[in-house]
């Protein structure tokens, strides 16, 4: 569903919240809400929502991981098998 079918006023989310929310979770859409005829809260099913989370935390660490490698911050491939290597190994021990 395109954005611009997906917009609706407070007044309809009032009369119709059941309805809203068993097609927004039903067909995993976004629905805005406007007020005074302004978008103001958007209303997303739930397992849309943590995807979206999910994809926002790997883009952060992506871009964590390119200012780190910007910054000269990292260690070889190898040092870093070796030292989880180690770290298992130093766990089965104890």
């Amino acid at each position: 569903m395109k954005y611009s079918e997906a917009i609706k006023p407070i007044s309809y989310l009032k009369t119709h919240a059941s309805e809203v929310i068993r097609e927004v979770s039903n067909n995993r859409e976004t629905m805005i809400i406007t007020h005074n005829g302004e978008a103001k809260v958007v209303v997303q099913d739930i397992h849309l929502y943590e995807q979206t989370q999910d994809s926002l935390a790997l883009l952060k660490m992506l871009a964590q991981s390119s200012a780190s490698i910007k910054k000269g911050q990292f260690k070889p491939i190898q040092e870093s098998f070796s030292n989880l290597e180690n770290r298992i190994a130093d766990k089965i021990e104890k």
